[in-house]
């Protein structure tokens, strides 16, 4: 009997986990197990030709909130054009659906619920052995014209007896980025998260997990994701797993998402001494409003989680991903914005913000009633409205989650947004004003160039401030452009002044031929650009900037400033 274990991923880099998971776990009692991975944007026909063409007996698909559809779609082709076929799905974005799901499809055979190695391996082992199934734990199956449930069934424990996918060669790593999991489980209950449907976190053996990691770091993956919910909800764990990774790591990047708040001193102690880049930590803070946090049962105490995130920021090593979720119930407008300055005066490397989904089977689903909270039935199940936020206040949140992306994320605006913050009297009060004028002025619509983006805001100053303010801003915008990409003499946005005297046209080509002399055989090319500014916070008084840009092979642009000397 021949298995197909597929997915659809909404980018080509990302590998599936649960795929070589389950394969590891059928072994060699559920036939022959092939892992055929796609990506949603793939043609629908070429999916379901490449499928076809490995003459499957079953094909089983991993379904998320970003390719059910498309997943349900090849679903029914298969099923008309091979009747005979026996199609699985599993994974969290049915793992909540029943009856309606087989009525809607009939060409379904089976349905696994949650965690799937167990029950899959029942399923497929007794396929394979052409006996008909017995009732199993966390299937739902077709049997004629009549549906089969099994009970709610045991997890898979200790985490050991699932074979490494990573030993046995079924994780792809030629995309440059793995997953790894260390646990599974997570300790909390936030109620917007499937997490808090299995509490009880079980962990692989030490021994299992420096296994995984030789191997990964022995091969010099350049990314390494760990998908633990709470990687450290145990620190003398977590603090084992981090030194090993110091001791032997070769070039390999991790990332983790970690709670804050559970980092002790001993942690913090030992992650000062991670090298720059190694690590990159993913912290969900959710909210700043405690009402908030007591609404979707969060158990993480902000001035904790803010003291050591302030720590990690000053050692300066790490880069730190915070996350703000919109739409949470007792969160209103300027709640949120409040949030949004509570958490970047944390000064994250990147804080982003989304409005919350939710997901089948999440208690904030099941509460959406009392909390008055209005969501899209369709995947992903994005929060409409609440008793707080109309929908017209949710899109202007989701705007300046994207305005985040493009200036605060971006490292690119880091003057510009300081201006704008002391201008505005805060930074999510200037980016809620920033959010309107891109709104009305259609921004929003069409994907911008990096230089269609700083051209938009020096519209955005010109339109909404005047006098030295306007002045002040414009120039920010104009030398973080400068600092982002080369700006070519001769085709330089308007808000550049480039007009130059005799004098500093000479001192500017004088400047740039010793610099050249100064890297001349090294396989360095320099090229630049000069504008004058007028109102600069670090420079009073009308300045003339050189901007030089360094380039060669194999390494970024370097920009390096030279101002005109008194």
């Amino acid at each position: 009997m021949r298995t197909l274990l597929t997915t659809l991923h909404s980018k080509f880099i990302h590998p599936s986990l649960a795929l070589p998971c389950l394969a590891a776990y059928g072994g060699f009692e559920c036939g022959e197990l092939l892992i055929r991975e796609f990506t949603v944007h793939e043609p629908k026909e070429n999916i379901l030709a490449a499928l076809l063409a490995e003459a499957p007996d079953v094909v089983t698909f991993s379904v998320y909130l970003w390719n059910r559809r498309e997943t349900l779609e090849l679903v029914d082709a298969l099923a008309l054009v091979r009747p005979e076929l026996r199609i699985v799905l599993g994974g969290p974005e049915v793992s909540f659906d029943g009856s309606e799901l087989f009525a809607r499809h009939p060409g379904l055979t089976a349905l696994v619920r949650g965690e799937g190695e167990i029950p899959l391996r029942a399923l497929l082992r007794a396929w394979q052995r052409d006996e008909e199934p017995d009732i199993i734990p966390r299937v739902l199956r077709r049997d004629g014209e009549e549906l089969i449930e099994g009970p709610d069934g045991p997890l898979l424990d200790p985490l050991d007896e699932l074979p490494s996918p990573f030993q046995l060669g079924l994780v792809d790593t030629g995309r440059g980025f793995v997953y790894l999991e260390t646990s599974r489980g997570c300790p909390y209950t936030c109620s917007f998260c499937m997490s808090a449907l299995d509490q009880r976190v079980r962990s692989f053996s030490m021994a299992r997990i420096r296994a995984d990691l030789d191997w990964l770091m022995e091969r010099e993956i350049p990314k390494i994701k760990l998908v633990d919910r709470t990687f450290n909800y145990h620190a003398e764990r977590a603090r084992e797993i981090f030194a090993y990774i110091l001791t032997h790591n070769r070039s390999s990047h991790f990332h983790f998402e970690i709670g804050a708040h559970l980092l002790d001193d001993a942690t913090l102690d030992l992650l000062e001494k991670v090298p720059e880049g190694m690590f990159q930590f993913e912290i969900g803070v959710q909210s700043t409003l405690p009402q908030t946090l007591a609404a979707i049962d969060r158990q993480a105490p902000l001035d904790r989680l803010a003291e050591n995130v302030r720590r990690l920021r000053r050692a300066g090593n790490i880069h730190l991903h915070l996350d703000l979720i919109a739409g949470l119930p007792g969160e209103g407008f300027g709640d949120f914005l409040a949030s949004i300055d509570r958490v970047a005066a944390l000064k994250p490397h990147h804080l982003q913000i989304e409005p919350v989904k939710l997901l089948p089977g999440a208690p904030l689903r099941l509460q959406a009633e009392d909390f008055a909270i209005r969501f899209d039935p369709h995947p992903p199940y994005t929060v409409l409205a609440t008793a707080e936020l109309s929908f017209a206040e949710l899109e202007r949140l989701r705007g300046i989650g994207r305005l985040m992306d493009l200036t605060f994320n971006s490292g690119r605006c880091d003057r510009f947004l300081a201006g704008l913050t002391e201008a505005c009297g805060g930074l999510a009060a200037g980016l809620a004003q920033l959010e309107e004028y891109w709104r009305r002025a259609g921004l929003f619509r069409h994907p911008l160039s990096q230089r269609g983006v700083f051209e938009g805001l020096a519209a955005f100053v010109a339109a909404e401030f005047s006098g030295k303010t306007g002045e002040e801003l414009r120039e920010q915008v104009a030398r973080d452009f400068a600092h982002s990409e080369r700006v070519v003499p001769g085709n330089a946005p308007d808000f550049f002044d480039t007009v130059l005297d005799g004098d500093e046209e000479r001192w500017v080509r004088e400047e740039v031929r010793q610099q050249q002399e100064t890297i001349k055989g090294q396989g360095i090319k320099l090229q630049h650009f000069a504008a004058r500014f007028r109102h600069l916070p670090d420079r009073p008084g009308p300045t003339l900037l050189l901007f030089l840009y360094y380039t060669e092979t194999g390494r970024g642009l370097r920009v390096e400033e030279i101002p005109l000397p008194d």
